[in-house]
């Protein structure tokens, strides 16, 4: 009833709908006009020829005519009779047959439909929805955002400029309103002086639009906007931006920073207060092939192994897990804990000046990771296909295609111990990724992932890491949103802070159950401000504690359904 109703309001509050419901009732209304006429005159004609025959008859015989059934039963048998059922004849082609159906998908039939799609796509949002994240655009990012905001139980909304737009994601099952991104109206309509954060994904142009737009309404709004452009950051910044983040630069950075040899042997990805999520490679060690339990190097050194990553597949190390040279080793501990840790088990030695890395794909992530490996005094060759990208940037520029053998042999595919591969294309990426393996199987390979549903196949083809655009900038955004919880460092894995359920309270962390029934594993916990990191299984849980966890996202899902 409520569906129906908000249709029915439509036709009363659309000013063209109801201009089309009058044509329509008008054209019905000249129908059974015609229809009366042409009934007086059957019924005259029909006295004119000695026939007589009841009003019902008549407007019988007309529909009949007009509708070219014509059952043969009620004849005319003088000419005038004869012409004039003709008429009718014609008539009933023209106005049945062609005009009544047309003026009734027209005026009444396409209107309808019209407001179904409008009643499925609202225009505003309720009245008491508060702390809710207005979101400008849907791409790779804010797909991936909508995912994380529906585990963390946060109300989203969906802006789509155009009914058709809405539609199509409406029936993806997202939450949309539709409306202008640059209307101000379209804020007020979406509650935005209660809203917990505006999210701009569009082009540097329309991002800027935007903040301005907000900033009309509110000023206490936080803004988060992506920047294409360096030249942005001032322009988005002014314009009362809060976070201006360039994600291609962040992700080409974090691609270079995984590198062999680059700087310290340990890299540190994530920080919270004073715990340190780090990973090092098990080659860059001297633990590989051993088990934690012969390494015991939480009592040594105080760092805690928090869990394996191999070929995109994560595992919660037990006292018995063998380490693999392959592995990447996730880490947490206080800096001074890393420090031990690397003066015991890291080989020392950086990377090689004169060995390049080669880098596949000279767009905006490419340069980013070239400036990262300059930094760092790291040689390094990038091949790009496109002249215009290539042109005039020197010797480190190869221009050709890296699917060619030559191409990659001039290059020095045979000379490397790294190749980052950071085009946009997933599909060119799993392509190259597998060809590199292929022609050298001993190399380290980072790609590059833009949608999360190919980092799987970027495994199997042979990368030893994949890093996710999407997951980066949706964690980003995530983090100015609840900035109690650490940036994920794996495409697959976080590290949150949730406060220790009330059914915990007073339990042993050992008979909590949290690693076994959700698999995620307590890394840290904090409560009066003192942090503690690989808190003792023999402690109890405090009421007001809060616990510093790490896990799969379905393992994450599977906690927070279990205990919260």
């Amino acid at each position: 009833m409520k569906y129906m109703s908000s249709q029915l309001m439509f036709f009363f509050e659309n000013t063209t709908t109801r201009k089309n419901f009058v044509m329509l009732w008008k054209f019905v209304g000249l129908l059974l006009f015609v229809i009366a006429l042409f009934s007086v005159l059957f019924h005259l004609l029909m006295l004119y020829e000695g026939q007589e025959h009841s009003w019902v008859t008549g407007v019988y015989w007309t529909l009949t005519v007009m509708s070219t059934l014509g059952f043969g039963d009620i004849t005319f048998t003088t000419d005038i009779g004869r012409i004039f059922s003709i008429i009718v004849l014609g008539s009933g082609l023209v106005l049945l047959l062609i005009m009544l159906p047309f003026s009734f998908i027209k005026y009444f039939y396409s209107p309808w439909l019209e407001a179904q799609a409008k009643s499925r796509t609202p225009r505003r949002l309720p009245e008491g929805i508060s702390g809710h994240v207005i979101i400008t655009n849907l791409d790779p990012i804010t797909e991936k955002l909508v995912a994380k905001l529906k585990r963390r139980h946060f109300q989203y909304t969906l802006i789509a400029g155009d009914l058709q737009r809405a539609l199509e994601l409406y029936d993806a099952g997202y939450n949309v309103v539709v409306g202008e991104p640059d209307d101000p109206a379209t804020y007020h309509r979406l509650r935005i002086l209660d809203a917990a954060l505006v999210v701009a994904t569009n082009d540097d142009l329309v991002n800027t639009s935007i903040a301005f737009t907000v900033r009309e309404i509110t000023r206490k709004v936080p803004i988060v906007a992506s920047a294409d452009n360096v030249n942005s950051l001032d322009i988005l910044q002014y314009s009362g931006t809060t976070h201006v983040f360039e994600f291609a630069k962040m992700l080409g950075t974090a691609m270079a920073e995984r590198t062999l040899g680059l700087g310290r042997p340990i890299n540190i990805v994530s920080s919270f207060d004073k715990l340190h999520i780090a990973e090092i490679p098990a080659i860059q060690t001297t633990i590989g092939g051993k088990s934690l339990i012969d390494i015991d190097m939480r009592r040594k050194t105080g760092v805690m192994m928090i869990g394996l990553w191999e070929k995109g597949r994560f595992e919660v190390p037990l006292a018995n897990t063998v380490i693999k040279p392959g592995s990447l080793l996730l880490l947490a501990g206080t800096m001074g804990q890393l420090d031990s840790f690397e003066s015991q088990y890291a080989i020392p030695g950086g990377a090689c000046a004169e060995t390049p890395v080669l880098i596949l794909g000279g767009g905006r992530v490419g340069l980013a990771t070239a400036q990262t490996l300059e930094k760092h005094g790291i040689n390094y060759r990038i091949i790009e296909k496109k002249p215009t990208l290539a042109k005039g940037r020197g010797e480190n520029f190869i221009e050709g295609d890296a699917a060619d053998l030559q191409v990659l042999e001039r290059a020095g595919l045979q000379e490397v111990k790294t190749v980052i591969i950071t085009t946009h294309n997933d599909a060119m990426n799993i392509y190259l990724t597998f060809y590199c393996r292929q022609l050298r199987p001993d190399i380290q390979i980072i790609s590059r992932a833009t949608n999360e549903r190919s980092v799987s196949k970027l495994h199997m083809a042979g990368a030893d890491l994949v890093l996710s655009y999407a997951s980066m900038g949706a964690n980003a955004v995530i983090n100015v949103l609840r900035p109690d919880e650490i940036s994920m460092f794996a495409e697959g894995l976080n590290v949150f802070t949730r406060p220790v359920p009330k059914s915990l309270v007073g339990k042993k962390l050992m008979e909590s159950g949290i690693r076994e029934k959700s698999g995620c594993s307590v890394i840290a916990s904090k409560i009066s401000e003192k942090l503690v990191v690989g808190p003792d299984p023999s402690n109890r849980l405090e009421a007001g504690a809060d616990l510093i966890l790490i896990g799969t996202t379905e393992s994450e899902q599977k906690f927070l359904d279990m205990f919260i």
